[in-house]
């Protein structure tokens, strides 16, 4: 099967997919516009997991466009898929919910105090909204309406005249051996290649129904109870009469074929079937698909029962996030794209996706980790900024922060995340008192407005508020902590005398920054812009010994926000009143 090749370059991989795609969309279909295809089911929430499958075409999508192509990129919602269990952690879903497994998702109703129709909808919707704030442009394909319209009529006749060399290709897979014993560190299977087969009473769902009527590549909902848990007694090629029987209800019903609209082909049938209608070129696929015997390689031979060719396109591995095992949507509680915009812009989760080859694994921060990315992504910023980043490091950050549409919205002034949240943390939600300690940071460039420092300020915010532990937030003393500054030794009354005599004239936080590295180098007889190389180790002691006591008599612990950001936020009275000034 054709496999777009994966390079060690450094080079830009997003580049190399779209000089092999355009390529190809010319030798299949010249003077066509360009079709990449991702497909999603909303059967949960839609994690950032089954996000790679829809940036990797996205980004390849968008540097064809930027060529001067025309180019589509199709996203098939698979809300025509059967409920298979009731996921955990979702509000407003219960048990109860247990009686639509089987029924197409569209057919399920929405989880309680959704404004949606129905449970596809309502995950669709939370998806399509993050999709546009990061700038993805697509068009979506609802597969409940081209199945219940009757636009794929023709090809579901065609499969069913085939069943036999569908079967044949099936059956290759069916008779192998079971697989040996996983390896140490391998992979596992995402449940998407399994869940057809699970809970529907038939015991190999996504590869069609056998029995003594021969093998069906296509399954009807019932009649009466709108489940799959249904099975084809015959067919006739001629009428296209079929009959089927619901193992869960009991209903059975004869229906003509070429007038049926009411059932779907199975997913290992349906996925080439559609690559065949839409002309596909690009689309990749996970490394759970990839394996052998999966629908993506079974795919591959079944494509061309219906004239078409498989899509080219790269195994993608898995997302995980900072502290959390792999993400299951069928498992509920997994973070999503909106989940990650509430705590960062765009820019940076673009990036994170196009900084990685797709058979890359990468992680989604939720925790202090997100501090760090945003530290990378700044430094990056200023090297492209500078023209001192690597071509591939600029080509990331390109696709990172503008599409072919144009450019992201972004902050105006983006500050430091990190010091964003401590602002964020120490103020609890003071927009006033933010605004005072960001207009300090730098007083040759006052900040004039928070709003300069949004979307930024907004997310760090929210991360704060959200995933920040209660005990890891930071509350400033109200009191002095009078036995703490009674019990100091000479050596730690002075380096107190030394701060707060420097603190007028270094209150910005390069200023303090100098001042409370100085302190200790100042009180060892050193210089106080000494760099380390200057200076012997015991320096690095007595200042890691400093900021302990500086924490101590601030917010009543060892650590907190970075000590320049923190005595801005305190204010220089209040600082002055807290060390026994």
């Amino acid at each position: 099967m054709p496999i777009v090749a994966q390079s060690t370059e450094t080079t830009d991989w997003v580049s190399r997919f779209a000089d092999e795609v355009i390529e190809e969309s010319e030798r299949r279909a010249p003077g066509k516009p360009v079709v990449v295809a991702s497909g999603l089911s909303p059967s949960g929430p839609i994690h950032l997991g089954n996000l790679r499958e829809v940036m990797t075409p996205h980004l390849v999508a968008d540097e064809i466009r930027r060529r001067g192509h025309q180019v589509r990129h199709l996203i098939s919602w698979d809300d025509y898929d059967r409920y298979r269990k009731v996921p955990a952690g979702i509000a407003g879903v219960d048990e109860s919910w247990a009686e639509h497994i089987g029924k197409p998702l569209t057919s399920v109703p929405a989880p309680k105090g959704s404004s949606h129709p129905n449970w596809a909808e309502h995950f669709k919707a939370a998806m399509i909204e993050s999709l546009a704030e990061l700038g993805v442009e697509f068009d979506g394909i609802s597969q409940t309406a081209q199945y219940t319209s009757g636009v794929y009529r023709e090809q579901i006749l065609h499969a069913m005249k085939h069943r036999g060399d569908i079967d044949a290709i099936l059956d290759q897979y069916r008779t192998k051996k079971a697989p040996a014993k996983k390896q140490q560190g391998q992979k596992p299977l995402d449940e998407a290649e399994l869940e057809a087969a699970e809970g529907s009473g038939a015991a190999a769902e996504d590869d069609g129904s056998s029995g003594s009527a021969g093998y069906f590549p296509y399954k009807p909902y019932c009649g009466n109870c709108e489940k799959d848990l249904t099975t084809v007694t015959s067919y006739d090629d001629d009428s296209t009469e079929l009959t089927y029987a619901c193992t869960a209800c009991g209903f059975s019903e004869t229906v003509r074929l070429s007038e049926f609209n009411r059932g779907k082909l199975v997913w290992k049938v349906d996925w080439p079937m559609r690559w065949a209608y839409e002309g596909v070129v690009f689309e990749p696929s996970g490394v759970d698909h990839s394996s052998p015997g999966s629908s993506f390689q079974v795919g591959g031979q079944i494509v061309g029962i219906f004239g078409g060719k498989q899509p080219i396109g790269p195994m993608y591995a898995f997302v995980g996030i900072s502290g959390m095992a792999k993400m299951s949507s069928s498992k509920g509680g997994v973070p999503t794209p909106a989940d990650a915009l509430k705590i960062m812009e765009p820019q940076l989760l673009r990036w994170l996706y196009a900084r990685r080859r797709p058979n890359q694994s990468f992680k989604v921060a939720f925790d202090q980790e997100i501090q760090r990315l945003y530290d990378e992504w700044d430094r990056l910023d200023a090297k492209v900024a500078d023209g001192s980043a690597l071509p591939a490091d600029v080509a990331a950050h390109s696709r990172a922060v503008r599409t072919a549409a144009g450019e992201l919205p972004r902050t105006p002034r983006p500050l430091p995340y990190r010091t964003l949240a401590s602002v964020a943390d120490i103020t609890a939600g003071h927009e006033d008192q933010a605004l005072r300690i960001l207009s300090e940071l730098d007083p040759e460039q006052p900040l004039s407005s928070l709003d300069e420092a949004r979307p930024r300020y907004d997310k760090a915010e929210a991360w704060i508020n959200t995933h920040v532990p209660a005990e890891q937030r930071t509350i400033v003393r109200d009191e002095p902590d009078a036995e703490l500054l009674k019990s100091l030794d000479e050596q730690g009354r002075e380096s107190l005398r030394l701060l707060l005599d420097g603190l007028a004239d270094h209150w910005s936080l390069d200023g303090l920054t100098h001042l409370v590295y100085g302190v200790p180098k100042v009180q060892a007889g050193f210089p106080a812009d000494a760099t380390p190389k200057e200076l012997p180790p015991e320096i690095k002691t007595a200042q890691r010994s400093f900021f302990a006591l500086l924490y101590h008599l601030l917010v009543g612990r060892d650590t907190g926000p970075r000590l320049p950001t923190l005595l801005l936020a305190v204010g220089q009275e209040r600082v002055r009143a807290l060390l026994g000034d």
